[in-house]
């Protein structure tokens, strides 16, 4: 079943007048079978810790009038998406450490040992659809294991409309013999070749669990900059594409 939780305090207030939405940000994390308690806690905890990041922090907040909005689920089987973190909007160090909080009090994980890249993404484009007014849209697939059910990550439409990059958990690995790792050298060839898609697209890796919160760090920073700097630039010449 697609949970919906309650989520107490974090809701999307009125926006001063003027004030854009730079860029639209889901984040999946995936908590199939193969992902243990310790591991599911490393990276919720990661996610928390990242965002509150002090050169994280600098980057989401340099364009007050241009704010973030974030949304995060976790997944695992085609039947199995729990949205985290409904659309939440970034515009100050309290709503960073409202979502940081509510990670850090997040225990659902799931037993099914499937892995649904595709339903994943499905359900984060899905999301994206729904702050169509952003200037650009992002959709963060992480993983240790290529897909075993449900549609095929490749499937999903290239169109351009949504980036989608990927955090890659042991991506030197081939241990997970029960997916198919067909055609694929390891998982960051995988995820390279199969996951993600649109312009300036990439991958962010990390040997283990441990080190999740420095990769999704590294991710984030690369995401928020990009987009400050793109769009800053746009502003200066007037003749370049938004």
């Amino acid at each position: 079943m697609r949970l919906i939780p309650l989520l107490c305090g974090l809701c999307l207030c009125a926006a001063p007048a003027g004030a854009a939405c730079r860029l639209a940000l889901v984040l999946g994390l995936d908590v199939s079978g193969s992902v243990d308690a310790r591991e599911y806690r490393l990276q919720l905890d990661g996610v928390a810790a990242a965002l509150e990041a002090e050169a994280v922090q600098a980057a989401l907040f340099a364009q007050p009038r241009a704010h973030v909005e974030l949304a995060i689920f976790q997944w695992g089987a085609p039947s199995q998406q729990y949205l985290l973190l409904d659309w939440t909007t970034l515009r100050t160090r309290q709503d960073t450490a409202l979502v940081a909080a509510r990670l850090r009090s997040s225990t659902l994980r799931f037993d099914d040992p499937s892995t649904a890249i595709g339903a994943a993404i499905d359900f984060g484009a899905a999301l994206l659809n729904q702050r169509a007014e952003c200037w650009q849209h992002t959709l963060d697939i992480s993983g240790d294991g290529p897909s075993n059910a449900g549609p095929h990550p490749g499937s999903f439409p290239r169109d351009g409309r949504i980036k989608i990059n990927g955090l890659v958990v042991n991506p030197s690995g081939r241990d997970n013999t029960d997916k198919d790792l067909s055609q694929a050298k390891t998982l960051a060839h995988y995820y390279l070749s199969q996951v993600i898609r649109g312009p300036g697209s990439f991958i962010e890796t990390t040997a283990d669990f441990d080190d999740f919160e420095k990769a999704m760090t590294r991710k984030l920073l690369r995401e928020v900059q990009a987009m400050t700097v793109s769009k800053l630039t746009a502003q200066k010449n007037p003749r370049a594409a938004p």
